[in-house]
């Protein structure tokens, strides 16, 4: 076995991994609507040995930002806290806050967005 076959099943080793698998591989090829396999090829070829070894960390700790961005859209506070102003700032990074505590916590994103909208009903008509 050469050098480049060997860093290659050493790379996917770290790719197969369990918590790879759940935190990266299958949420982002889901997303991307792409199959797993072609996902960790991607990811062999795009990054090198130290990039896939630090990437874990950094994924786990940009997942609570990348939720709250994604409420942010979801609930349309771009248009009721940054156009509108009919939401406070601090109101709606408490309200992503909570729903992104939601899902970490391991709520299923599409009811923890129901339970954000049914929060943000509150606040508008508070």
């Amino acid at each position: 076995m050469d050098e480049g076959e060997l860093m290659r099943l050493m790379k996917r080793r770290i790719l197969k991994s369990y918590r790879w698998q759940e935190d990266v591989i299958k949420p982002l090829s889901w997303e991307l609507e792409i199959e797993p396999e072609e996902f960790e090829d991607i990811l062999m070829d795009k990054l090198d040995m130290s990039g896939l070894e630090a990437l874990h960390p950094r994924f786990e700790s940009a997942r609570p930002r990348c939720i709250k961005e994604r409420l942010h859209s979801d609930l349309q506070l771009c248009w009721l806290v940054d156009v509108m102003e009919i939401v406070g700032e601090e109101e709606a990074e408490a309200l992503k806050d909570d729903v992104t505590r939601m899902v970490l916590e391991g709520s299923e994103y599409s009811e923890a967005l129901e339970e954000g909208k049914k929060k943000l009903h509150e606040i508008l008509r508070s």
